[in-house]
């Protein structure tokens, strides 16, 4: 009952092993848009108010805002298009950081983007509340904060179901938000035609007069001001680049054409809706968005029926909130991706890298999304405070990703032949997201940016924690490889049949060959000739790492086989009857189940044995880093009434 259900809410289960499976799940450039451009398009929604609001009365300063905000983003844009190069199998900012600045830098950097996605995901729901509810009056604001729970927890259920699932059901709602914006910003440029050719000589006077009375330190401290509380426009661009690996191939060439749709978008959006806050005299009403006051205006001028107009903002807005949803569903795909690469390292817990049935990294969506949770109880879903601390992370990543760049392309001088121009985009970019991230941070930081502060560095010092304890357990594993494993000749070909009716050792290992060794001496030991057959059996977890390409599969499967052939060549050195069986599958625990009961039916005098690292110190914290398959395993035998025993290892 509990599988019916599950693959009712979630879908059935996909085989990881079949390349069909992967080529229905990368995205081709216009669906990648959708899913990872969504993020960037619609800050939109709250990028240019933020800015825009930031002008106080000197709103003529707006025109070159909207210039200086298209202008950047392209200029990121490009930038990111030589990540996107140098690491075509994705990780982004994480990855740039991680090999051209060393591993701290990527920590950092992965640290923030965690933080980031988490906060894309609170920030893009309570946006969207705050859109649909400009539509409601005033005494339904009460009923806001539930909205966005209940929102939350659908996007949860709809990313475990799938990534490309999930996109194709927020497809429409994308496809509408881009038309009715461009539509409205196109259309209500034009209403004001008449006033464009005098807009840019009046700004240009209107900026010289302001200059006179107060100085021009004052006026460029005024437009950077603005224009760095706006940066929260920018937040999405890196999508793209942090999952490169979701692309249909040739991947560097899809990533690309994606960057470019995305520029485009959000350049011509986010700076057509600023041009309409300076056209349209737009002003701050209390329970609306800037955004429903200036299409409202825009929308009267259409000489509708009240009820029509009425609906068609309805709509726009509608979409608003529809949007800013698939953005939120960036980061249930983003996130996840970056705490996968960062356990690859060893910077956070490996179920991290696990794959679920639906071949989703489910502990990343779920964590995503718990945060988010928490992080909208404790904000109340306040979209200016979530702006400040979402701005800070993204453009902490950014200016690590470009200064990473930068070094490369000067190390690298001499090899590449367009060396200079890469290098002068790099630097570029990076003087304008630290430009950025300096300005957000002294002007909010005693306004909530101390809380991202924080909750980054908190981070960093509990993956510094996981990853030191990793370290020590690899030194540790590798004494023991040096202790027991023997230099044998391996026992390569198909496995081979052995006597049923005599009594069988199973071993359940995994690469870590000197644990595998200790466990077949241990049986030598305690059970002197008892067993005449060894049988081993080994399930390959296809991860996230593994799953990158089916290339990759099929070196994990190598892996996997060399490391049986091995301890069968062990056997056969000591004058030992052995064979081995392998499967592959995202549930280690559920592959091997399926291996042990059909060995148990073919050989029945069996008695199946698995190795248990014990730590000195034990805790929930040791047993929450390290899986627990054994003990698993064991319990499922025994409850079906078959024989396992758990061999201790003390490893501290």
């Amino acid at each position: 009952m509990l599988t019916k259900l599950r693959e009712r809410f979630l879908g059935k289960s996909l085989d990881p092993l079949n390349p069909a499976t992967r080529h229905s799940m990368v995205l081709v450039a216009f669906l990648a848009w959708i899913g990872l451009g969504a993020d960037g398009l619609s800050s939109s929604c709250y990028g240019p108010e933020e800015a825009f609001l930031a002008l106080g009365t000197h709103t003529q300063l707006g025109l070159y805002l909207a210039l200086a905000t298209a202008l950047t983003v392209f200029i990121i844009a490009l930038a990111y298009n030589q990540v996107i190069e140098l690491f075509p199998s994705g990780g982004g900012g994480y990855k740039v950081a991680s090999h051209l600045l060393g591993p701290h830098a990527g920590l950092v950097s992965g640290a923030a983007l965690m933080v980031d996605y988490v906060l894309t995901i609170a920030i893009s729901v309570a946006s969207g509340a705050d859109a649909l509810y400009s539509l409601l009056p005033l005494w339904l604001q009460s009923l806001k904060f539930g909205t966005e729970i209940a929102l939350l927890i659908m996007l949860i259920v709809l990313n475990l179901r799938g990534m490309k699932e999930s996109i194709k059901v927020l497809l429409p709602i994308f496809i509408g938000f881009f038309i009715s914006h461009t539509l409205l910003i196109t259309y209500g440029v034009y209403v004001h035609a008449d006033g464009l050719p005098a807009l840019i000589p009046a700004t240009l006077n209107e900026t010289t007069s302001l200059a006179q009375q107060t100085g021009w330190i004052f006026v460029a401290s005024l437009f950077l001001r603005a224009y760095s509380l706006g940066g929260g426009t920018y937040t999405g661009i890196e999508a793209v680049s942090n999952n490169v690996n979701m692309l249909s191939e040739p991947r560097v060439r899809t990533g690309k054409m994606t960057m470019l749709y995305m520029a485009l978008s959000l350049a011509f959006t986010a700076g057509g809706i600023i041009v309409l806050y300076l056209l349209w005299q737009a002003q701050h009403v209390d329970g609306q968005t800037l955004n429903a006051v200036t299409f409202k205006a825009i929308i009267a001028t259409l000489d509708l029926p009240d009820w029509l107009s009425g609906s068609t903002l309805a709509l726009v807005l509608a979409l608003e909130a529809g949007l800013l949803l698939v953005a939120a569903n960036t980061g249930f795909l983003g996130g996840p991706a970056v705490m996968a690469n960062m356990a690859a390292d060893s910077w956070v817990p490996r179920q991290f890298r696990q794959l679920s049935s639906r071949l989703v990294t489910q502990n990343g969506i779920l964590v995503m999304g718990i945060a988010a949770l928490l992080i909208l109880f404790w904000s109340h879903g306040s979209v200016t405070l979530l702006v400040v601390l979402y701005s800070i992370n993204v453009f902490l990543t950014f200016s690590l990703s470009l200064l990473g760049l930068s070094v490369h392309w000067w190390r690298d001088r001499r090899s590449v032949r367009s060396w200079k121009s890469k290098l002068a985009l790099s630097l570029l970019g990076l003087s304008v997201t630290a430009s950025i991230l300096l300005v957000t941070l002294v002007e909010k930081f005693s306004e909530g940016g101390w809380v991202t502060v924080l909750i980054t560095g908190l981070v960093v010092g509990f993956c510094l924690l996981i990853h030191k304890h990793y370290v020590e357990m690899k030194e540790k594993l590798r004494e023991v490889e040096k202790l027991f494993v023997q230099s044998v000749p391996l026992d390569p070909g198909l496995p081979k049949k052995l006597d049923p009716e005599l009594h069988t050792a199973i071993f359940l290992v995994d690469e870590h060959r000197g644990v595998g060794v200790h466990t077949i001496m241990w049986v030598l030991r305690l059970f002197p000739g008892h067993f005449k057959n060894f049988i081993f059996l080994s399930a390959g977890e296809v991860d996230t790492q593994s799953y990158d390409s089916n290339a990759t599969i099929r070196s994990m499967q190598y892996k996997t086989e060399n490391a049986l052939c091995y301890y069968t060549g062990f056997c056969r050195n000591h004058d030992l009857q052995a064979t081995w069986r392998m499967a592959h599958g995202t549930d280690p625990v559920a592959v091997l189940d399926d291996l042990i009961q059909e060995v148990l039916a073919e050989y029945p005098n069996s008695v199946c044995f698995a190795a248990k690292l014990v730590f000195a110190h034990d805790s929930l914290w040791v047993r929450w880093l390290h899986n627990q398959t054994a003990l698993t395993m064991q319990r499922r035998l025994h409850l079906r009434g078959q024989q396992m025993v758990i061999l201790p290892m003390k490893v501290s």
